[in-house]
């Protein structure tokens, strides 16, 4: 199972935008996950405790109608209340080791790793499942995020055999770079769910992935 759900972590990796409008959010997820977003993470840093509950619940339904890998962004339990495939930990969210103990063996669990090799390695020799790296560029989400370069995806790609997921201020037209450094998954909020068309935007990422 988790090796399955690991082998999953490629292609658009679609981050839900910080929206409070339940009904909106779900109609731009539903979308993305439309246009071939192959994981979400939900993602919501202006919502309280019950409805973070609320929308976390129904954006499970939906990746399941879609059949979509579906993680949780920092909350190790809320992705087992809603059952999620996993969680994707920051660098103030805890160990693996936790939220390996409160998911189990078979949930996968992510790490941010920013611009530091090291830090993969340790996510890595913990029993990580997947690690990311970012920003690659600017980011109106995270504006003050560490930058990182390029040529870091190539030494990650040459040292580790887990799924690599790039993250910050992505887009189509600059996506390529980090695929052929080797980034499995693309992980993008803006240039998909801020679109004029979500699904065409996500369906532009898809085939760039699939290339």
């Amino acid at each position: 199972m988790r090796q399955r759900l690991r082998s999953s972590i490629k292609g658009l990796y679609a981050i839900t935008p910080d929206e409070l409008d339940t009904a909106l959010l779900l109609g731009k997820v539903r979308a993305a996950l439309a246009g071939g977003a192959e994981v979400l993470q939900y993602r919501n840093k202006r919502a309280n405790q019950a409805l973070l509950s609320v929308q976390a619940h129904a954006l499970r339904a939906l990746t399941q109608e879609f059949g979509v890998t579906y993680i949780i962004n920092d909350d190790a339990d809320l992705a087992l209340q809603v059952d999620a495939d996993g969680v994707h930990l920051g660098g103030e969210d805890g160990s693996v080791a936790t939220a390996r103990a409160r998911l189990g063996a078979d949930k996968l669990v992510g790490v941010s790793c920013y611009n530091r090799l090291l830090l993969a390695q340790q996510a890595e020799a913990a029993g990580a499942d997947y690690i990311a790296f970012g920003a690659f560029f600017a980011s109106s989400v995270k504006p003050a995020a560490v930058v990182a370069d390029v040529e870091l995806l190539h030494q990650a790609r040459q040292e580790s055999q887990l799924p690599i997921v790039a993250i910050g201020g992505i887009t189509v037209a600059n996506g390529a770079q980090l695929l052929q450094a080797g980034a499995d998954a693309l992980a993008v909020i803006s240039a998909v769910f801020s679109a004029a068309d979500v699904e065409r935007a996500a369906r532009q990422f898809s085939v760039l992935a699939d290339r």
